[in-house]
């Protein structure tokens, strides 16, 4: 009946079966029908109509009548979901005049009830019946009641004038504006809890009826803040300044209708989130309307009244959203996948940009699709093309900016600060020349006159910036304002008449002129020339000295920037650096008091930290680089030269300028790079610093844990626990408060404790020394953990029986001492009297041990503890209690048999304590007789009470005693696992961090959790554990050994836990040590678990703390205690997941997609809070046509796996009707339905294929629902960046007021996020700690975990955690320009979502979106700060390859930053010191490591030009210059930072700060040996090559990682492809520069430092060709090398085409690697082909050298130079084209071949006896014409499309093919020389990996060759 059912139903829903599946379903369902009609008819029976009914009444009447009072809402949704089925089948079998009365009326209640029971995600909003606690919070009911005030709203009139039921204010606001219902309940929701949330922190506990008046201000004040300034910049009046309300009308509803309003706006908007102002002028209309609406007020247009009409649910979407969506996802059609220019297309920020100005409001209200927004080229041109084709012709241009790919945006965005350097460097070049250099001759007047010409210069290069700003910004200028336009121009004139001026009035000054100077110098009449010019530079710098007053006066600057007066207007309009920077600063308000110097102690700090910065390298430039080269450079411009040693083109030139620019170049650009070295120099000190004053590191081993433990409960306390309501409470607490605390910090170590143990890392009896007993009234002393406790006892004893004294007081003086061991002593004592006075059940045993204690603690208040006591049989005592303890610890208690031994044992211990230990034992033993008859002694002691020991809190006591006695030294490396002892210390060193105080949970701020997830890996299946890579190693083998006490922890866990499989615990160790999902999912969730503990904190009585949390929520009757608690961490706490291609994987027939999509739905199940967000494709009908419909869906799991069914279940083929049976997940067939089958009683998830249903995962009582399902205008991720995309798609689903953005390959910790209440305190206004505004970013620390995998991995690490940590210390504080870095900083939420979301998504232009989000945080008036007293954990790439991905992404993230306007107005409106912060910590630092590169290249071409010249000889050899080293000098700092030992000092710095000086100084060691600098020489490569190549080309992507577990060999051609460009050519080109210098420089050799520049040199070519194969794992292995060999001959042999992969073939590779320069524009092509022909240099200086040339410098020597080289190209072009014929005339090919080589053999013949050529030359020739070809390939490849048309591409690939495989052989050979050494294989391993995985790889290695010697034999 249900599958016929199924089949009418899905015949009326698509009777054609045109949608996916559908067909393949209903046959399926047809043929079953058919099948088993013959056996269901003869069971039919005339009663089943009856039945069906008799059914579905009582169903509703126990499941619903009944249950919804019973039932929480969701399981009330899921049975009115089944009665909804159940009536539909009900209708379909029984005809309708026979269904019963009855049914129909309940029918009908369901119907009319079901939506009271929806799904829902936090607040079940309208349920009824038994509520759940989350909407018995007072304040929760108190929003509700709020926005449910909907009565005096105008009642919304439909077709036939009926009223439509509105529940709330947001459901009047969708039936007027037409959102949808799934927005709608969303934002609901949202709202409901912002207003909670709000609220509770304003009034007590006690229960109210309505929200507090401040409440909905507050809100409506910070949501609609961006729009109230964009009102106010846009002069127009903002719907909340208008002040429309009557004063009948009910204000706050009025706030909660422009909240709700704009939350419905947001939550709909889609892409449109990205553009704030847009969403400004959106909401501005519909507000407008709004008012219409409840005022009747008047249309601004047509002058009518607002009429009240009803719209459908999707007008909003459709009339407002969809129309700007398509003309963003047109625009980016236009972006060409991030490989078209940026000025050809516009990005969220140009359209968003457009709102910024009043022609926005030409778009009318409903928007006019017309209007020139929305048209993208000239209307002929739009009949031309297809539906999804971009429409060519004339563009939009773009907004206010332009991103053209130029090295001088540098310049344009950091104007003042290349000035600044420029002005100095020329003052000093004018201080050094003039006379002895010193800097003391300043006052000379003649000096002070050069030096003032550095106002020109000033004036120069202010034209310059003037110029770059027109010409840059020339694309945008049709978009620009009149009055921006016209600033453009006249600060153009400005700028040249200065320019012009200055120059003239300065001539005039210049003594006896001529010629032009003459002519310029007679301008301006007689004014005295050095007069005229110093009123000039006075007049000059008035808009100087004014930037400066107010620099130092903020107050004014912002007092100016908010005035009306149009002189002051006027000023601020010329005064701002730019009218975008004006744009958006005027535009918000508080972007200006931002961004604006702000004079405080804070500002003091980082303009003192500049000041000592610029004083050290001005001082280092001057007496270092400048002063010693002027009196060299005088020198050499006074020689003559009289000849060259090659043709010269210039042989007059006067002064030696060449030589002159040599010398100067690199020196030079040192000068403009060593700032960077500097900084990173006084950072590494202060930051050290700060740490220091911050208490880091202060407990960094557990011996200073043991020293400080008796603290940390009170540091725990103080930090940790809300404060009282008494603020004025005496210090002197008594002895209840303090064991309270105590206690409330034993739960919560405990708690830490625990979840250490479940995660591994430490093992049972190491949990058992951790753990701290809850303090009680027993133990009148403090009960610390054991571990502290270790053998103290065992040493009291010692101390005891070999006392020699006869006082007591000396004893115990020497056991006091020692405050642990006399706290052991103590808590032995009591703990073993109550173990026995519990364990004796007769009353005289009892009495007996009474009577012993009471005379012990007599003796030992009346000090004769030793005359009545003997000490010496103390340790059989304790010999004996130990017996006791072991007997009461075992299983077998209950045994007749063992309670003998432990009544035996018990009498021993008692014959003791009277025989041996007592003196008067006698008085003991008569007190009890004297009470009783029966004196038989065999009686005593041997009743006891055996019940006892199956209690687990007495078991708990006789467990820690029995440790106390026993654990020995060995206690004290507990933990030995080193990842708990990091985060022990670090917990207990953090609450002596500064921190705010923690609220309770009831008053602290809520907060959302948001991940981003695409297809990474989220649980490790079985097969990737134990598949095994090419050398034998296994993922899990390979954690096994890099992990072994763990895995041995683990395995010690699950023996008592798991009986039979263990493959799923061992897929969750094994997926919790790598970069997956699960692993961010399980530590996120702690923030739940922390929130609940601290609610039983907050609000458990005493006794209920003292009882302990987990033994508290075993308790049956505190259930409601934990609902409330589970209710309050909901309402503070929220987790989404996006998983973006969720629906796709569920849909997908891929096994890794359903085991991803599987996986998830475990997580949802495993946690009920976490919720997940995907994109749902669909296909709909629309219009006619089958189009694609998007989707953002929340959905959540319900109900437990019941992972220990194993379900056999039989299913039948629909084609054959054969049956087979499955018991394990199989994933064959074509996924097309899915569902949930009751198979055997059993609940079942199965997939129906085209061939059977197959069982995916047996499950027990659960289920996925769906909460919110909102239609998209298009797919959200097709117009920007991923990621973004990602996260903008989900946000609108999270909730709370701060938003923590964590990546999938992040982790948390249990002690972590207990401290997440106190870090959004920080959001709070606390003026001691933020200056005088709130944060709006929270930056926190990371922890690195993946720093253990390889020495590659720990390199990484250290410089991430440096970065992390000391980086981000010096960055929030003292120099104020912390951004946002990525994950895990947490948003201001509220902020961030009205000002364009968390990140920004623009393509290419934003691939690194996570700083764009703080660029533009701080744009609009916020800023960052850095906590480190709390941490997240952070998973990095750990090889080679990865990592150098991960720097090329962002270096090419830099390199698109620096295009930005975002970069642009942060450097222009930054203060001078500021901006200086912000560049050398974000672009700057590529920028200099690219120079860094530049360097090296100027310093060794000039050094060839010089020496190829001759002008070495004749210049730099001369008497006078002799053992001059200025120049080597300038550059050795410049080596430091090329070696990477800059990098180096950050790590070190925080290694020894939070690990201790010798740590740092071995790990310092360590590193240096295992090759670090190496490692960073390479990436400074890396960095170098794609920052410039983004910057010329582009090509800039995301570059994914992988973020696995690397223990693979990467191929020779895969590191080949990776970096040939990048490093290997470029170490080539180097290599030869220094061969060619070493061979023919004779200069400085006697050089120290030359010996150390050269060095460095080498070090860098031998790095940059050598790296990847070091740090490649068996790299150099003689096998590998063989085979790498193989597929590299194989590689580069292959031909190319169509599909064919870059990894099969070379010419897929070289083609794809040109890429950059088929998108390049012109201006990239002319540079390229510029920089190619430095190659040519090489030819022309060499050839001169050749023996055959005989010393001749004519031109015609090089000329024929190029003869013989085109002669050897045409050879090798006829062999090349020989080789294509070569099939069919083979024998014609070889005679051409053996011609040639017979006229080769001739000429060189006729060269070595005629000409004279040596064999030296040949070698010369070689380095000669290989780098010329080089550069041929270079311009071919830039002048692509001419050549193509020439026939000469073929030939440029064919000759590139040779060099690459030249380049290859010269790369290789090293590496197969030295794999012929198996020492240095060995060598490697050592080097790369640690000692688990040496053992790994040579125990793999064995089974291998094992398993392959096994194969090989006969069987």
């Amino acid at each position: 009946m249900g599958r016929f059912h199924a089949y009418e139903k899905a015949y009326r829903m698509d009777p054609k079966s045109s949608g996916r599946g559908v067909r393949q379903f209903m046959t399926y369902l047809l043929h079953r029908l058919e099948k088993e009609e013959e056996t269901t008819k003869p069971r039919l029976a005339k009663y089943d109509l009856r039945e069906i009914q008799k059914f579905y009444l009582n169903f509703y009447e126990k499941n619903i009548r009944e249950g919804q009072y019973t039932k929480k809402p969701a399981e009330m949704a899921k049975i009115y979901q089944t009665a909804v089925v159940l009536y539909d089948v009900l209708r379909t079998v029984v005809p309708s005049s026979k269904v019963e009365p009855e049914i129909r009326q309940y029918a009908g209640n369901v119907e009319e009830n079901i939506n009271l029971y929806e799904h829902y995600n936090i607040l079940p909003m309208y349920a009824i019946g038994n509520k759940p606690e989350i909407m018995r919070i007072p304040e929760i009911q108190a929003a509700v009641r709020a926005i449910r005030i909907v009565d005096n709203l105008p009642s919304i009139r439909r077709v036939g004038d009926r009223e439509k039921p509105i529940a709330d204010i947001l459901e009047w606001l969708s039936s007027i504006f037409g959102f949808q219902k799934g927005n709608v309940a969303n934002q609901r929701e949202h709202l409901v809890l912002l207003l909670a949330n709000i609220d509770t922190r304003s009034k007590g506990v006690e229960d109210y009826d309505q929200l507090d008046s401040q409440t909905v201000k507050h809100l409506l004040d910070k949501t609609l803040k961006n729009y109230v300034s964009w009102c106010h910049y846009l002069h127009c009046t903002s719907i909340i300044d208008s002040l429309k309300c009557p004063p009948s009308g009910d204000r706050q509803q009025l706030y909660l209708l422009y909240i709700g309003l704009y939350l419905l706006v947001w939550g709909e908007a889609s892409n449109v989130r990205f553009m704030p102002e847009c969403l400004c002028y959106i909401f501005h209309n519909m507000a407008n309307e709004m008012h219409g609406i409840l005022f009747g007020n008047v249309q601004p247009i047509n002058g009518g009244t607002y009429q009240v009409v009803a719209v459908d649910e999707e007008a909003f979407l459709r009339e407002v959203i969809s129309p700007i969506y398509d003309v963003l996802r047109k625009e980016a059609m236009r972006n060409k996948g991030g490989n078209a220019s940026h000025a050809s297309w516009r990005n969220y920020d140009d359209l968003n940009e457009y709102f910024w100005s009043n022609k926005c409001f030409k778009l009318g209200w409903p928007m006019n699709r017309k209007s020139d927004f929305f048209i993208h080229s000239d209307e002929s041109s739009r009949h031309h093309v297809g539906p999804n084709q971009v429409v060519s012709g004339k563009k939009k241009s773009k907004t206010n900016f332009v991103e053209v790919r130029s090295f001088l945006h540098l310049y344009r965005s950091f104007d003042r600060m290349w000035i600044f350097l420029i002005l100095v460097l020329q003052a000093m070049i004018i201080v050094a020349w003039h006379g002895d250099g010193s800097i003391f001759g300043i006052l000379d007047e003649a000096l002070l006159k050069n030096i003032s010409s550095i106002f020109i210069t000033y004036a120069i290069l202010n034209f310059i910036q003037v110029s770059l700003d027109i010409i840059l910004s020339f694309n945008a200028w049709r978009s620009l304002k009149p009055t921006q336009i016209h600033r453009y121009i006249f600060k153009f004139v400005v700028a040249a008449f200065w320019m012009v001026i200055l120059s003239v009035g300065y001539l005039r000054s210049v003594p006896n002129p001529t010629g032009f100077v003459k002519f310029l110098s007679t301008l301006g009449g007689n004014w005295r020339g050095q007069l005229l010019y110093n009123y000039l530079v006075a007049i000059y710098l008035i808009p100087n000295i004014l930037a400066a007053f107010l620099y130092l006066l903020p107050p004014i600057r912002r007092h100016m920037e908010s005035s009306n007066w149009r002189i002051v207007t006027l000023i601020m309009w010329w005064a701002q650096a730019s009218s975008l920077t004006c744009c958006q600063n005027s535009m918000l308000e508080e972007a200006c008091m931002r961004a604006s110097f702000l004079f405080s102690s804070r500002d003091i700090k980082y303009t003192l930290f500049w000041i000592v910065l610029l004083i050290s390298k001005f001082a280092f430039s001057y007496y270092v680089e400048i002063l010693p080269l002027v009196k060299p450079t005088k020198l050499i411009m006074k020689m003559h030269v009289s000849s060259h040693e090659w043709h010269e083109f210039f042989p007059n030139m006067t002064h030696n300028i060449g030589v002159v620019i040599c010398i100067w170049g690199p020196t030079i650009m040192v000068y403009f790079m060593d700032t960077q070295i500097w900084y990173t120099i006084y950072a590494t000190i202060i930051g050290g610093i700060y740490g220091v004053f911050r208490h880091l590191g202060e407990i960094r081993t557990l011996g200073m844990l043991r020293s400080r433990f008796e603290s940390v409960p009170l540091a725990f306390v103080e930090r940790l626990v809300p404060m009282q309501k008494d603020p004025k409470r005496d210090h002197v607490e008594d002895d209840l408060s303090v064991r309270k605390n105590i206690a409330k910090f034993s739960q919560v170590w405990n708690e830490f404790i625990l979840s250490m143990r479940m995660e591994d890392l430490i093992s049972n009896s190491e949990r058992d020394l951790l753990l701290v007993p809850y303090t009680t009234s027993d133990v009148p002393v403090v009960q610390w953990p054991l571990f502290m406790l270790a053998s103290k006892i065992p040493i009291a004893l010692d101390m005891a029986k070999d006392f020699k004294g006869k006082e007591d007081a000396d004893l115990f003086r020497k056991i006091s001492s020692d405050d642990y061991m006399q706290s052991a002593v103590i808590e032995c004592y009591q703990t073993l009297k109550e173990i026995l006075f519990n364990l004796f059940d007769d009353e005289r045993d009892k009495k007996i041990l009474q009577n012993i204690c009471h005379e012990i603690e007599t003796s030992i208040h009346q000090g004769t503890f030793l005359n009545k006591f003997y000490m010496s049989e103390l340790p059989l005592l304790n010999d004996k209690l130990e017996r006791l303890l072991d007997r009461l610890l075992e299983d077998n208690v209950g045994e007749a048999k063992h309670t003998a031994q432990i009544v035996n044992v018990c009498q021993d211990i008692m014959e003791i304590i009277t025989k041996d230990v007592m003196k008067y034992e006698h008085e003991i033993l008569e007190k009890p007789r004297a009470h009783h008859r029966d004196n038989d002694r065999k009686e005593r002691f041997e009743q006891i009470n055996v019940g006892l020991t199956q209690m687990k809190s007495w078991k708990e006591k006789v467990m820690r005693l029995r440790l106390l006695l026993t654990v020995k030294e060995s206690a004290f490396d507990v933990p030995t696992n080193l990842e708990a002892r990091r985060r022990i210390t670090f917990f207990v060193n953090s609450l002596y961090i500064r921190m705010p105080n923690a609220p309770i949970v009831r008053n602290m701020l809520s907060f959302s959790v948001l991940t981003p997830y695409y297809k990474e890996d989220v649980l490790y299946s079985k097969e990737e554990l134990h598949k095994e890579n090419e050398d034998g190693i296994s993922v899990l083998f390979y954690l096994q050994k890099i992990y072994p006490d763990e895995w041995n922890n683990f395995e010690e866990r699950i023996n008592g836990i798991y009986r039979g499989d263990k493959t799923e615990a061992i897929r969750q160790w094994a997926s919790y040590r790598g970069q997956t999902l699960s692993r961010t999912v399980r530590g996120m969730m702690y923030y739940k678990e922390a929130l609940e503990l601290q609610c039983f904190l907050d609000y458990a009585k005493d006794v209920e703390i003292f009882t302990g949390f987990r033994t508290f929520n075993m308790n049956k009757h505190h259930m409601d205690f934990k609902e409330r608690a589970t209710a309050m961490a909901d309402l503070k706490f929220t987790y989404v997941i996006s998983c973006q291609i969720y629906g796709a994987q569920k849909k997908s027939s891929d096994e890794r997609d359903q085991s991803c999509y599987t996986n998830i739905l475990k997580l949802m199940l495993t946690y009920p809070s976490l919720r997940v967000a995907y994109i749902d494709e669909r296909e709909a009908t629309i219009n006619g046509r089958s189009q694609n419909v998007y989707y953002s869906v929340l959905v959540k799991g319900e109900g437990t796996l019941d992972q220990g069914i194993r379900l056999r279940v039989e299913f039948h083929h629909p084609n054959n009707g054969g049956g087979y049976t499955n018991d394990e997940k199989t994933g064959s067939g074509n996924r097309i339905c899915e569902n949930v089958l009751e198979i055997a009683g059993k609940r079942v998830l199965a997939t129906l294929s085209n061939d059977n249903y197959s069982v995916v995962q047996p499950i027990l009582g659960w289920s996925i629902n769906e909460i919110y399902r909102i239609k998209l205008p298009g797919h959200p991720s097709q117009i920007g960046e991923g990621r973004p995309e990602n996260q903008n798609h989900a946000i609108i689903f999270t909730r709370g007021e701060a938003l923590q953005t964590i990546d999938m390959n992040q982790d948390n910790y249990f002690e972590e996020a207990f401290k997440m209440r106190n870090v959004l305190e920080e959001f709070k206004f606390h003026k001691d700690r933020h200056g005088q505004h709130r944060p709006t970013i929270l930056g926190l620390r990371e922890h690195i975990f993946t720093g253990s995998v390889s020495s590659l991995a720990w390199f990484n690490s250290n410089q991430q955690t440096s970065f992390v940590t000391i980086g981000q210390r010096i960055l929030a504080d003292p120099l104020r320009v912390r951004f946002h870095y990525g994950h895990p900083d947490i948003f201001d939420r509220i902020f961030h979502i009205t000002r364009g979301g968390i990140s920004k998504a623009s393509r290419t232009i934003n691939l690194s979106d996570d700083i764009f989000s703080g660029y533009n945080s701080t744009l609009r008036g916020g800023y960052a700060t850095h906590h480190e007293y709390i941490q997240v954990g952070k998973g990095r790439d750990v090889g080679m390859n990865q990592i150098s991905l991960f720097e090329a992404k962002v270096a090419n993230g830099n390199g698109e930053q620096t295009l930005s306007r975002d970069v642009y107005r942060l450097g222009r409106r930054f203060d001078f010191l500021r901006m200086l912060s912000f560049y050398y910590t974000t672009v700057g630092f590529y920028f200099s490591s690219m120079v860094t590169v530049l360097i090296v290249y100027a310093f060794l071409y000039g050094h060839i030009y010089m020496v190829l010249s001759g002008l070495e000889g004749q210049i730099l050899e001369d008497e006078s210059l002799s053992g001059n080293k200025v120049l080597e000098e300038a550059l050795v700092i410049q080596s430091v930072f090329q070696l990477g030992l800059l990098l180096m000092l950050p790590i070190v710095m925080e290694i020894s700060l939070e690990r201790g000086f010798r740590t740092a100084l071995r790990d310092f060691i360590i590193m240096q040996l295992q090759l670090a600098s190496v490692f960073f020489t390479f990436q400074l490569g890396t960095k170098a090559h794609y920052y410039g190549r983004t910057i010329l080309h582009g090509g800039s992507k995301y570059r994914a990682t992988g973020r696995g577990l690397v223990v693979f060999h990467a191929k020779f051609a895969d590191n080949y492809r990776l970096y040939s460009r990048s490093h290997f050519v470029k170490g080539l080109e180097l290599a030869i520069l220094l061969i060619i210098y070493q061979a023919y420089g004779n200069s400085y050799r006697s050089s120290n430092l030359y010996l150390f520049i050269t060095f460095s040199i080498w070090f860098l070519v031998a790095s940059w060709l050598l790296a990847p194969f070091v740090f490649n794992p068996l790299g150099i292995d003689w096998q590998k090398t063989v085979e790498d060999w193989t597929d590299w001959k194989r590689w580069i042999g292959n031909r190319g085409g169509i599909g064919i992969s870059q990894d099969k073939s070379w010419e897929s590779w070289w083609d794809a690697e040109q890429q950059h320069l088929k998108y390049t524009n012109i201006r990239g092509r002319i540079l390229e082909i510029i920089l190619a022909c430095r190659f040519f240099i090489y030819q022309y200086g060499l050839v001169y050298r050749l023996n055959i040339a005989g010393g001749s410098t004519s031109i015609l020597v090089y000329a024929f130079s190029w003869l013989v080289l085109i002669s050897a190209l045409l050879e090798f072009k006829l062999v090349s084209m020989a080789k294509r014929f070569g099939t069919n005339l083979q024998l014609m090919f070889r005679i051409l071949k053996a011609f040639l080589f017979l006229v080769f053999l001739s000429l060189m013949t006729v060269l070595f006896i005629v000409c004279g050529l040596t064999i030296s030359d040949i070698f010369v020739a070689f380095l000669a014409f290989v780098p010329t070809g080089w550069a041929i390939i270079l311009i071919g490849q830039a002048c692509r499309p001419c050549v193509k048309c020439i026939g000469f591409w073929d030939s440029i690939m064919e000759l590139g093919r040779a060099y690459e495989c030249l380049m290859g052989l010269v790369i290789f050979m090293p590496i197969v020389i030295l794999s012929w050494f198996p020492f240095v294989s060995e060598f490697q391993t050592k080097l790369l990996f640690n000692q688990a995985l040496r053992r790994g790889l040579q125990i793999s290695m064995i089974l291998a060759g094992k398993k392959d010697k096994d194969k090989t034999q006969p069987t």
